[in-house]
């Protein structure tokens, strides 16, 4: 069957698979510019750290065709922040500015020649396109790396982390569907993950299409099926996992998290290098966003709660460090020592990237080089992991 492509880039223009449609129906909905990409990040078009890391990178993209020449940084970091401020717990975000914040630096640094917009956002399109092969990539070798951990019975999972979630492939999902490819044979329990419902309406049907068989449960029945012994691992995705291992991820994933020790059942963070923050020491640091009160009061357009009731609706909580067994890397499975493990990864992911950099040079005219400004940014990635 044909994988999900939750993010379509056809011919310089932008297409979302509308996640707020699915299951009932598929529908792809164009973007045009960084305001109405930060719109549908934040009303959840897309959602998924990975996805809207690279989302943010093909808006920005799109909106450089609309940049003066004249003002060129200052158009650039206008349309940054207009996206940065869509949802502020998932690194991927940043990390997708961040890398098209690269290419701009080094394009203007080039020649010293006025850069035409049309040209720069062709640039910034290529990198954009260049990150999403990679996540797919990362997916694929994290899916590989955490197979072996899916040994025998069941699987819980919660929120989405599936090919929806990510340029595609999956997380936590791509975890599930590497066993299942290698022939392992299990079943997968999702939880509905209220208020938005990602699991009943994105990870059941993900996993529907794909031949895997689920089983969809309430957020608040968990307890019960671990007391009854019918899962033997849980696997979640991550929006932001801190220098110490702590985790942010859709709320609910800590209560999962203290279920999973109780019950001795083996906690698995499927989280890709791109969505660790070594800049953030720990979970208190996570920004945790904040959402609408009628996800809680409403069932789509009707109402279920009475008026003038409080709303708590915190989209993420932080699950910290020590109630998780191992964090799964597309450059392996990390245990233990989370600081010095995520560092050795997060080297290890920006040295790949440094190497397919200078590959992808050595195939370019001299203008387009970058030199050693244009790995400065890499080999301090590098050097701060280490």
């Amino acid at each position: 069957m044909r994988d999900v492509e939750p993010i379509v880039w056809k011919s310089g223009r932008l297409f979302l698979l509308d996640q707020r449609k699915l299951p009932h129906r598929e529908e792809l909905l164009e973007l045009h510019g960084a305001r109405d990409t930060a719109r549908a990040i934040k009303t959840m078009v897309v959602r998924g750290a990975p996805a809207i890391g690279v989302t943010a990178a093909f808006g920005l993209a799109l909106q450089a065709k609309k940049f003066s020449s004249k003002r060129l940084r200052q158009d650039f970091e206008k349309a940054a922040a207009t996206l940065l401020a869509a949802r502020p717990t998932a690194v991927n975000l940043a990390w997708g500015i961040d890398r098209l914040r690269e290419v701009f630096e080094r394009e203007v640094a080039l020649g010293g020649q006025p850069i035409e917009p049309a040209r720069l956002a062709s640039t910034l399109a290529r990198e954009a396109e260049a990150l999403m092969r990679e996540d797919i990539e990362a997916n694929r070798a994290l899916g590989a790396a955490g197979a072996g951990l899916i040994a025998k019975g069941d699987v819980l999972t919660h929120c989405n982390a599936g090919a929806l979630a990510t340029a595609g492939y999956g997380t936590a999902l791509g975890v599930i569907r590497s066993a299942w490819e290698s022939g392992r044979r299990f079943g997968v329990f999702a939880t509905e993950t209220r208020p938005f419902l990602q699991g009943a309406r994105l990870t059941a049907w993900e996993l529907v299409r794909l031949g895997i068989p689920v089983t969809l449960l309430t957020d608040g029945m968990v307890g019960s099926l671990m007391s009854a012994g019918k899962v033997r691992a849980v696997v979640v995705g991550t929006d932001r996992t801190a220098a110490n291992g702590d985790v942010a991820n859709k709320i609910g994933t800590y209560t999962l998290a203290v279920l999973a020790r109780r019950h001795g059942v083996p906690f698995y963070v499927a989280a890709p290098t791109s969505s660790i923050d070594l800049d953030c020491a720990s979970g208190e640091q996570i920004p945790i966003e904040q959402r609408d009160e009628r996800e809680v009061t409403h069932l789509g357009p009707r109402r279920v709660a009475t008026k003038g009731v409080a709303v708590f609706n915190p989209a993420f909580d932080v699950t910290p460090a020590e109630l998780v067994t191992a964090i799964i890397t597309e450059h392996g499975v990390v245990r233990g020592d989370y600081a010095k493990g995520l560092r050795k990864v997060v080297r290890a992911a920006a040295e790949q990237r440094e190497m397919r950099r200078e590959k992808e040079n050595s195939k370019q005219p001299s203008r387009s080089r970058p030199g050693k400004d244009g790995s400065r940014a890499a080999r301090a990635a590098t050097s701060k992991a280490r």
